[in-house]
């Protein structure tokens, strides 16, 4: 091998370790390549968050389910995850129902802060794009069985890609349920934080739902994707976001 194709190897080999620590994939033409869906009903009214999933809001709304790990190949019903949307004129809203085992939180910290690698315990999570055109761009929100929280903008183009001093002012709020085994979840988001035009009848956006769940260090806990991810190595892999359709 010549010294110039060693140098061109070289590169290459670099490219390819980088892309892949940030969770970059070499999709070039970044082309969606899911189709799961989720309808998002529309609401006249506004509510307030309160973690309680048997209010009207939630009652007629077609729910979504999974219980596989990321890759698709790993099903753990104990960690089942229900995902119900609504939308109106100025918020979007998620509810998760999360059956558990054993909770994992980071105890007696305060939960009105934003907390940095919340990750790294029990964490309900929504990845949206409300530019699906843009396929690297997008806002990732993420909150935990005892309500504390993380939201970030997404930008795999750079390095880092995910940006916590954004603040979408999003609210949300969870109840635990520890006979049942069971915490649920709701968010509201501003659309106007996500920088969207205002949504009409049929609008589709992209997005992906997920849960980390359980104790112990990550080969022990669940890493869970409603729209699966075949190579199973990172949630941040948004050409397999599904679609949320806005329907009225």
């Amino acid at each position: 091998m010549t010294r110039k194709g060693k140098w061109i190897l070289l590169g290459l080999t670099t490219l390819l370790s980088a892309w892949a620590v940030h969770g970059q994939t070499m999709n070039t033409d970044n082309t969606y390549t899911s189709n799961i869906a989720i309808s998002s009903m529309y609401s006249e009214h506004d509510f307030t968050p309160n973690g309680d999933l048997h209010k009207n809001a939630w009652r007629h709304c077609k729910w979504v389910r999974f219980d596989h790990d990321m890759s698709g190949q790993h099903n753990y019903p104990q960690a089942e995850t229900r995902v119900a949307s609504r939308w109106t004129a100025a918020y979007v809203y998620f509810a998760f129902r999360c059956n558990y085992s054993t909770l994992n939180v980071y105890e007696g910290e305060n939960t009105l802060k934003e907390r940095w690698e919340l990750w790294n315990r029990d964490v309900a999570e929504v990845f949206i794009n409300p530019n699906p055109s843009r396929v690297t761009h997008y806002y990732e929100f993420e909150v935990a069985p005892n309500n504390q929280w993380i939201d970030l903008e997404i930008d795999k183009t750079k390095t880092p890609f995910n940006d916590a001093s954004w603040d979408s002012h999003f609210e949300h709020a969870t109840h635990i349920d520890a006979k049942k085994h069971t915490w649920t979840c709701e968010m509201r988001i501003p659309l106007s934080s996500l920088n969207a035009p205002a949504i009409q009848p049929d609008t589709e956006w992209r997005l992906n739902f997920f849960r980390a769940d359980g104790p112990g260090d990550d080969s022990k806990r669940r890493f869970m994707s409603w729209s699966t991810i075949p190579e199973g190595k990172s949630f941040h892999v948004p050409t397999r976001f599904g679609i949320i359709k806005f329907v009225k």
